[in-house]
């Protein structure tokens, strides 16, 4: 009777580790698919991730792209040889009269003077001319003054580009532009008369003087700007 009471409990004991052995097995089956699960769900969002672009900014400093971004491309520079909207044009010349030059420009020596039996500067050209033949602009700009001079007669003075002054003397009374007038080469401004009392010796002609930034310089150097 008591082998029977001991075989039970020998039966027992080992009935037990047997279960706690399926259960420790159970437990590491279930663990084992447990993290194998999540590592293909890790991996499919993943794979996912790869495929979707990361909107600008959402990223914070601490964080690291998964996708490399595709680089811009590039804006061609603009090309230096294209002139700027503002950059100035060569001012254009053309000489106010076809006459050839019978007294030339002297600021640096004196020259005698006919009219007034003296030696003086001359501050221009005087240009051969039919009497009443027209005077044009010698440059694009816009007329300063209309006026008597009273050793030059009547006279136009016109302003330009870069400081340029152009004055045009010994014109008859009668000019065809006013103060304030906007003026292109060529246009007919005057017409050659006898009103300068200072050159009456040299017969008909138009008195022609240049100033840039009102230092004067020798009118057939600002007509050969015409030329470039």
């Amino acid at each position: 009777m008591s082998d029977n009471k001991h075989s039970g409990r020998g039966l027992s004991g080992k009935g037990y580790y047997i279960a706690l052995m399926l259960c420790a097995a159970a437990i590491a089956t279930t663990s084992y698919l447990y993290y194998r699960n999540a590592a293909q769900a890790q991996q499919a969002v993943v794979q996912e991730t790869v495929n979707v672009d990361i909107p600008a900014g959402t990223m914070g400093s601490d964080d690291v792209a998964v996708v490399a971004t595709q680089p811009q491309t590039s804006v061609p520079a603009t090309d230096a040889t294209t002139p700027s909207a503002t950059e100035k044009k060569p001012l254009q010349t053309a000489s106010p009269v076809s006459g050839d030059v019978i007294n030339g420009y002297s600021m640096e020596a004196l020259s005698y003077n006919q009219t007034t039996r003296d030696w003086r500067v001359h501050n221009g050209v005087d240009l051969a001319a039919e009497d009443g033949a027209p005077v044009c602009a010698a440059a694009d700009g816009e007329v300063y003054t209309v006026s008597e001079d009273d050793a030059l007669g009547y006279t136009v003075v016109i302003r330009h580009n870069d400081g340029y002054t152009t004055c045009y003397s010994n014109l008859t009374e009668d000019t065809a532009v006013m103060p304030g007038d906007t003026v292109t080469m060529g246009q007919t401004i005057g017409y050659v008369g006898s009103s300068a009392i200072v050159e009456t010796t040299l017969g008909s002609h138009l008195h022609f003087s240049v100033t840039q930034n009102n230092e004067p310089m020798d009118p057939m150097e600002f007509l050969a700007l015409g030329s470039g």
